[in-house]
């Protein structure tokens, strides 16, 4: 039997099924646990677990179902991913408290209220995974390339970066969040990889 599509879960959710609700989230965990991976500040990860964040996002969707119904054009998962973000706002704020000044980098709010993912964060990601001594003094001369790369581009670059590539969202999902038209978002994509591609290019 074929699975449910979102359109159909979100008609039986807009009926009173909650277990709609259930199942919507559980096609997309992965992809915003991806996200969550991504944008979630490193130092926070003994106190603070992709698992947790989202089961947070579970009860903020349950409390917030009302406003998704409000706006019958945004996607489930789109709604999903804006809980998301504003969930790990949240977890910033709760455990960096007054240090949140000292990284406003790695969780600062964008003029469209986003949460921009940071050039340490995305290096973090697209550096070596070799964790052997040998690697280590390259590796960390790569990932400063890399933020530096990362810092020189327009941070709606950057994102669309970190959408588009860490997050695997489609050119549409990206230019909707980002509030952008599809063309200037899928522009935008093309130039901050071949950025990206350059300095790795460089450095090979």
């Amino acid at each position: 039997m074929e699975a449910p599509s979102d359109n159909e879960l979100v008609r039986k959710l807009r009926a009173g099924d909650l277990n709609a609700l259930a199942e919507i989230f559980n096609i997309h965990r992965e992809r915003l646990r991806q996200m969550i991976a991504l944008r979630l500040d490193e130092r926070l990860g003994g106190r603070v677990s992709g698992s947790d964040v989202l089961q947070e996002v579970y009860i903020d969707a349950l409390k917030r179902i009302d406003h998704f119904f409000q706006q019958p054009d945004l996607p489930a998962y789109l709604w999903l991913r804006l809980l998301t973000q504003q969930r790990l706002v949240d977890v910033h704020r709760q455990h960096l408290g007054a240090d949140m000044r000292t990284v406003a980098k790695e969780v600062a709010m964008a003029p469209n209220d986003y949460q921009s993912a940071s050039s340490v964060c995305i290096a973090r990601h697209l550096a070596a995974k070799d964790e052997s001594p040998s690697a280590t003094v390259s590796k960390r001369e790569q990932m400063k390339a890399i933020e530096a790369a990362l810092e020189s581009m327009d941070p709606i670059d950057r994102e669309v970066l970190a959408l588009r590539h860490f997050e695997e969202l489609s050119n549409d999902e990206a230019a909707q969040i980002l509030g952008l038209k599809k063309a200037a978002a899928s522009n935008r994509y093309v130039r901050a990889l071949q950025r990206l591609k350059d300095v790795l290019n460089s450095r090979g």
